[in-house]
C-alpha cells in the first residue's frame, strides 16, 4: 500500500476513535503481522467467510493474499467513511453497512453457511449483552466446525468465561505478535459440541 494510503488510514482510524472510542477498537490500523496471524487458519475451503469490523481492509487483503475471493466475502461495517474505503478496495466483496450486534444469517448467507468469522472489533469495550449478541448472530452464520477468530490488546481472552460458558463455546490462543502496535494475540473461539445451546431466548 502507497504511504500516502496508509497515512490516510491512519487518519481516518484516529478520527474514528476520537468520535466513537468505545466502538473503534484501535487507533491505528492493525499491522500486516497481525493480519497474517487473524487470518492463518482461513482459506478458500472456508469460503464463504464473514468479516466483521474490517475497517479499511487489512484483514480483508490477509483473506485474499489467503487464497479467497472478493466474491467469497461479506464484510460488516458500521463506520460511514470505513465503508466508502471498503466498497472503493474491494467493489467485488458483499459490503454491509451495519452494525454487528444486529446479524441476521438468513439474511446474510441465505442457503449456505459461512466457514470462519473474523474480527476487528473491540469486543473487550462493549457491554456484555452487546457482546452476547454480536456472538450469537456470528455463531448462527457458522457451519459447525465454523470458528470466530477475534484479536485483543489484553492479556486474555476478550470474551469472558461466563460469556464462553453461556453461550456453549470455547477459547483458544493461537498466537500473538509483537509486531503490531500495541502487541497483540489471537483467540480462536468455537463451538464446545456439535450444536450450540438455545441463546436467543431473552434474559429472565
Amino acid at each position: 500500500m502507497p504511504r500516502q494510503a496508509r497515512w490516510s488510514d491512519r487518519v481516518r482510524f484516529l478520527r474514528s476513535w476520537i468520535t466513537e472510542p468505545l466502538r473503534v477498537a484501535a487507533v491505528t490500523p492493525s499491522s500486516a503481522s497481525l493480519a497474517r496471524l487473524i487470518t492463518s487458519e482461513i482459506g478458500a475451503a472456508q469460503s464463504p467467510v464473514l468479516e466483521l469490523g474490517p475497517g479499511t481492509g487489512v484483514f480483508t487483503k490477509a483473506l485474499l493474499d489467503r487464497g479467497l475471493n472478493q466474491t467469497d466475502l461479506t464484510l460488516v461495517e458500521y463506520g460511514a467513511e470505513f465503508v466508502t474505503v471498503l466498497r472503493e478496495r474491494f467493489p467485488q466483496a458483499r459490503i454491509l453497512h451495519q452494525d454487528a450486534s444486529r446479524l441476521s444469517a438468513p439474511d446474510l448467507f441465505p442457503g449456505a453457511t459461512a466457514g470462519a468469522v473474523v474480527s476487528g472489533l473491540g469486543l473487550v469495550s462493549m457491554p456484555p449483552r452487546t457482546v452476547i449478541a454480536i456472538l450469537t448472530g456470528a455463531f448462527a452464520c457458522l457451519r459447525p466446525r465454523g470458528a470466530f477468530y477475534q484479536f485483543t490488546y489484553g492479556p486474555r481472552c476478550p470474551v469472558p468465561r461466563p460469556i464462553l460458558d453461556r453461550l456453549g463455546l470455547k477459547a483458544q490462543r493461537i498466537g500473538s505478535t509483537v509486531s503490531n502496535l500495541p502487541p497483540a494475540a489471537v483467540y480462536r473461539i468455537s463451538r464446545r459440541g456439535p450444536h450450540l445451546p438455545e441463546w436467543r431466548k431473552p434474559s429472565p
